[in-house]
C-alpha cells in the first residue's frame, strides 16, 4: 500500500493548522512524523484517515483519492491506533477485536468461522489470546494497545495510522508496541513524540513545525543537533546507539559546555 500526500492543507475558524504538506510512504515503510506540540502532527495524520477533511490538496492510497472511497472502502484499506481507547460500554478483548471484521460485513451479517479465526490469529500474535475474555477497560495500557493492534490485524488492511501510540506507557511496552508494528510489514506512518524511538523504528522521518514540513528523510540525515535546536528548542548530542546501530540522541539545555560539567559531576 503506498500513500501520496500532496499541497494538503487543513484551517479551522479561518486560521491555517497545517500548510501544503506533502509526504510519501512506499510499500511496506514506516514512516515518522515527529515535531514539537501543536505544530500539526496530529491534523495531518487525521487528514490521512479521513477523520478530517482538508481544506485543500490531495490524499491518495495507492493512486486513488481517499475522499472518492466509501466509508466502509477506507476501513478495508486503513487501520487506525490512537493513543488510548476509552469505551462507554465495557467491550471484552474479543469483542473489540472483533471490530476489525465490520468493513468487511454487511449490515446484519453475523461472524463466521473464518471470522473467528482471524480474530483468534490475531490476538495470539499480539500474545493476547489468554486476555480474550477480559474486559478491554481492565487492561493495562500497554495490553489495550496491543488488543488495539489486533483489532487492526483483524481488520486486514495494508495500511496502518499510528497517533502517538506509546504515550503515557512504560519503557518496555514503548518497545514491544513499535516492535509489534515493526514485525508486521505493513505500510505505517506514526506520530511519534519520543526522538529515539523514531531513530530506532522509522525507515524515514517528516518533521513538522508550524503546520509545515521543514525537513525530511532518513533518521541519520535529519535528527541531527542544528534541526534539533532549531525545532524543539534544545540542544543535543548524537551518536549511535550500540545495540540498534541508530541515532542516540541525548538532549541538554543551556550550552555544551554545562551539559560536559553536568556529566563530569555524575
Amino acid at each position: 500500500m503506498k500513500l501520496h500526500v500532496e499541497d494538503v492543507s487543513w484551517e479551522v475558524d479561518g486560521r491555517s493548522i497545517i500548510q501544503d504538506v506533502e509526504m510519501h510512504a512506499s510499500d511496506g515503510e514506516f514512516i515518522g512524523v515527529v515535531g514539537p506540540n501543536g505544530g500539526g502532527k496530529s491534523t495531518l495524520l487525521r487528514c490521512v484517515y479521513r477523520a478530517l477533511k482538508p481544506a485543500a490538496g490531495f490524499i491518495s492510497l495507492d493512486d486513488e483519492d481517499i475522499r472518492q472511497m466509501s466509508a466502509k472502502e477506507a476501513a478495508r484499506k486503513t487501520a487506525v491506533v490512537l493513543q488510548e481507547m476509552t469505551t462507554d460500554f465495557d467491550f471484552t478483548v474479543d469483542e473489540t477485536v472483533a471490530m476489525g471484521r465490520t468493513p468487511h460485513k454487511g449490515l446484519f451479517e453475523r461472524d463466521t468461522d473464518t471470522d473467528f479465526e482471524i480474530i483468534e490469529k490475531a490476538l495470539k500474535r499480539v500474545g493476547m489470546k489468554e486476555f480474550a475474555d477480559r474486559y478491554f477497560n481492565t487492561l493495562s495500557g500497554g495490553e489495550k494497545q496491543r488488543v488495539l493492534i489486533a483489532r487492526c490485524l483483524a481488520q486486514q488492511t495494508k495500511f496502518l495510522v499510528l497517533d502517538e501510540p506509546t504515550n503515557h506507557l512504560d519503557i518496555r511496552y514503548q518497545l514491544e508496541i513499535l516492535d509489534l508494528v515493526k514485525g508486521l510489514g505493513v505500510t505505517t506512518v506514526a506520530a511519534l513524540h519520543d526522538l529515539n524511538l523514531a531513530a530506532a523504528y522509522c525507515d524515514r522521518i517528516y518533521v513538522v513545525q508550524g503546520g509545515k514540513i521543514v525537513e525530511s528523510g532518513n533518521p541519520v540525515e535529519v535528527l541531527v543537533p542544528e534541526l534539533i535546536k532549531n525545532v524543539f528548542g534544545v540542544g543535543s548530542v548524537v551518536d549511535v546507539n550500540p545495540f540498534t546501530g541508530t541515532p542516540r540522541i541525548t538532549f541538554y539545555r543551556g550550552t555544551t559546555g554545562s551539559a560536559n560539567r553536568l556529566s563530569l559531576s555524575l
